[in-house]
């Protein structure tokens, strides 16, 4: 019997199938294509490896924007109980459906915008996103995602190096903020690798990384993420303000900040993401 892996090996090279089908990248679209097979293989075994899966067999994998498909063959060899594709652009929509064939049973396309679909209710756990994600909505789409992450056992996700620098930055550095806030309490996050502009086509001006987030034990209910987006919001807006100056407003700030080890002269990018949670559960 012909393995998954063995068909998607049958198919095309990338190269052949973008000239095939005139798949000119759009810049509109945030599309910067992946054409290289030893990379895209390469990132879904890191990812696999650093998970201690060997295959997607027990998953449901999501994809969002697969373009000319490289992550998602990569995906599909690694034979995912079920893999959904969400692309808006139609050229690529052709695409996909050329790997459908290969698999019809395992695998969905959805032409349309990921931004309006919610993938924690879709399939059933484990649940795993993997995407190159369009660099113009890569913040929203985490941010989403991170919102309800115990849905989710893994996120591997391509992104800027420096939004991926932000994410994964440590306090008193000048990329700490709230993308670095909101991640790290929900998230243990790897990098995995980072790319040169010359892996892709067209070739950004920029560098990229792969970064891999999983689920901390303990992650932040709804209420608890409305009030660390509120506060690191009105930290932030004047980071080089003292807490006193920018939560002056908040009473009891002198006693919760004492509590959690904060001293009223320090700034935002001073404070631990678990100091913001302790002061966020407190005034707000």
């Amino acid at each position: 019997m012909v393995s998954l892996q063995e068909k998607i090996n049958t198919l095309p090279s990338l190269k052949v199938t973008v000239e095939a089908h005139g798949l000119m990248a759009k810049k509109a679209l945030g599309q910067n294509f992946l054409l290289d097979k030893n990379i895209t293989d390469k990132i879904i075994r890191l990812s696999l490896e650093k998970q201690g899966l060997k295959n997607y067999t027990e998953s449901d994998v999501f994809e969002v924007g697969p373009g000319p498909g490289g992550l998602t063959r990569a995906v599909m060899s690694a034979d995912p109980r079920h893999f959904t594709v969400v692309e808006m652009d139609e050229r690529c929509v052709d695409i996909m459906e050329d790997i459908r064939r290969l698999a019809p049973d395992k695998m969905d396309i959805v032409n349309g915008d990921a931004m309006n679909i919610d993938f924690s209710k879709m399939g059933k756990s484990p649940r795993h996103i993997v995407s190159n994600l369009p660099y113009n909505i890569s913040v929203p789409l985490l941010v989403g995602w991170l919102q309800k992450i115990s849905h989710y056992q893994s996120l591997t996700l391509m992104f800027q190096k420096e939004v991926a620098e932000r994410i994964m930055a440590p306090i008193k550095t000048k990329d700490y903020g709230r993308i670095s806030i909101l991640s790290q309490l929900q998230c243990r996050i790897d990098k995995l690798m980072d790319l040169s502009p010359d892996c892709f086509v067209p070739a950004p001006k920029i560098w990229s990384s792969v970064l891999l987030f999983r689920p901390l034990e303990k992650v932040l209910s709804e209420d608890q993420i409305n009030k660390i987006e509120r506060l690191t919001q009105i930290c932030f807006a004047q980071r080089r303000k003292m807490i006193r100056q920018s939560l002056k407003g908040y009473s009891e700030l002198e006693l919760v900040a004492e509590k959690a080890g904060i001293s009223l002269t320090q700034r935002p990018e001073e404070i631990t993401p678990q100091q913001f949670l302790m002061l966020a559960e407190s005034i707000l």
